[in-house]
C-alpha cells in the first residue's frame, strides 16, 4: 500500500439527476433533501471519529462544494479542480436507459460492472482520472478529508490502496458514508460504526 497521510473521502449527497438515474459528469444537480441529510451524516460521523486538523478539500461542482460544506459546518475547505467527476462527454445529463438503448453492450447483464465509464463519446476515460488525481495525492503533506463524486472516490482509492486503475468498479459506492485510507488501513464510517473493508 502506497506511503499516503490518512484520507477520509466523501461521495457528494444524492441529487435531483442521481435519483433519475441521470449521467451527470462534467454537468450538475442540487442535492435532494436526502443528500443534505446525507451530508450532515457524514459530518457527524468525521466529529465522531476527531477530525480536527485535516484539511478539506473538495471538486469544484456544486453538488460536491454544498457537500462539503453541510460536513465541515462552513469550515474551510479548498475546492481542487483536478477533484472533479470523471467527463460523460455526449451522455451528460442522459438517462441510463437512454443510453443503454443505443450502447447496450456495455449494460447487458453479462457486462462488466460500471463497463461505460471511459466509453461516452468525448468523455474522460478512468485512467485519464487517475492521471490528474496523481498529482493531487502527491501535494498532500498531512491528513486530509476529500469531497468529490462516485467514481472520483473510487479510483482516489484505488490509488491510495495501491490498486491498477481497472480495479476501481470493484470498489463499493454510497452515499452518507466515509472512506478511510491510511497505512495499512481500508474502512467504511457511518453512523451504525467501523467496519473493516477487504481490498478486492
Amino acid at each position: 500500500m502506497p506511503d499516503f497521510p490518512e484520507l477520509l473521502i466523501l461521495r457528494h449527497g444524492e441529487t435531483e439527476w442521481n435519483r433519475q438515474g441521470r449521467m451527470q459528469g462534467a454537468l450538475d444537480s442540487p442535492l435532494t433533501d436526502a443528500g443534505r441529510q446525507h451530508a450532515r451524516d457524514q459530518g457527524r460521523v468525521l466529529r465522531r471519529v476527531g477530525v480536527t486538523s485535516h484539511n478539506w478539500y473538495c471538486s469544484p461542482q456544486g453538488r460536491a462544494r454544498e457537500t462539503a460544506r453541510l460536513a465541515s459546518g462552513d469550515g474551510p475547505v479548498t475546492p481542487d479542480e483536478r477533484l472533479r467527476e470523471i467527463g460523460m462527454g455526449d451522455w451528460s445529463g442522459r438517462t441510463r436507459d437512454e443510453i443503454a438503448a443505443e450502447a447496450p453492450e456495455y449494460f447487458s447483464p453479462d457486462s462488466p460492472p460500471l463497463a461505460y465509464y471511459g466509453h461516452a463519446p468525448g468523455g474522460e476515460t478512468p485512467q485519464a482520472v487517475a492521471d490528474r488525481l496523481r498529482p493531487f495525492l502527491a501535494t498532500l503533506a498531512g491528513p486530509a478529508v476529500i469531497v468529490t463524486h462516485g467514481v472520483t472516490s473510487r479510483l482516489i482509492r484505488c490509488l491510495a490502496l495501491g490498486l491498477p486503475v481497472s480495479a476501481f468498479a470493484a470498489l463499493e459506492g454510497g452515499q452518507g458514508i466515509v472512506y478511510r485510507v491510511a497505512p495499512g488501513v481500508y474502512q467504511r464510517l457511518s453512523l451504525q460504526g467501523v467496519e473493516e473493508l477487504d481490498l478486492p
